[in-house]
């Protein structure tokens, strides 16, 4: 497998802009660079402490993918299907899995047949199917800043255990 070379990120967020995202060189950006930049990969694991800003910010990549769906976190649903736009036209599967048990429920509701459909998966809470994660997941990790930014770390090797509970 390839080692993928991590970059960053900083979300900021305005009450008049809503969220930004500026890239290393401090300019701003699509949330939809991340996918451009990790082509061909679809399956994603965002890592980060409760509100740090995990949902916000997929909701922003939906968003700019050109979902018409409300954006928001599955947490009780476990999965949201959301349809996007060209070049990405087909469906988004946005997972939950804080609420999960054990790596059986993932199963059990057909975690992996999303996971290898070749869609775009972005996953919160990955660690407790970390066993089942493709090779070739993109692992995106949302740090909370002093300043109330959050830095954004993308293909940044993961923190989860591949078995176990956090």
């Amino acid at each position: 497998m390839k080692i993928m070379n991590m970059r960053t990120y900083t979300i900021k967020k305005d009450e008049k802009k809503g969220l930004s995202l500026y890239d290393e060189r401090g300019e701003e950006t699509s949330p939809l660079e991340i996918l451009k930049t990790t082509e061909p990969h679809r399956v994603y694991a965002f890592e980060g402490q409760m509100g740090a800003g995990k949902t916000t910010f997929i909701k922003s990549l939906c968003e700019a993918m050109g979902t018409p769906d409300v954006v928001n976190s599955p947490t009780f649903a476990i999965v949201n299907v959301y349809d996007v736009e060209q070049p990405y036209k087909g469906e988004v599967y946005h997972f939950d899995c804080y609420r999960l048990k054990d790596i059986r429920e993932a199963i059990d509701f057909g975690a992996e047949e999303y996971l290898y459909s070749g869609n775009y998966c972005f996953i919160e809470w990955p660690d407790l199917i970390g066993a089942l994660l493709p090779d070739g997941t993109v692992y995106v990790k949302i740090v909370p800043q002093e300043n109330g930014d959050r830095e954004l770390r993308v293909g940044a090797p993961p923190d989860l255990p591949i078995k176990g509970r956090r």
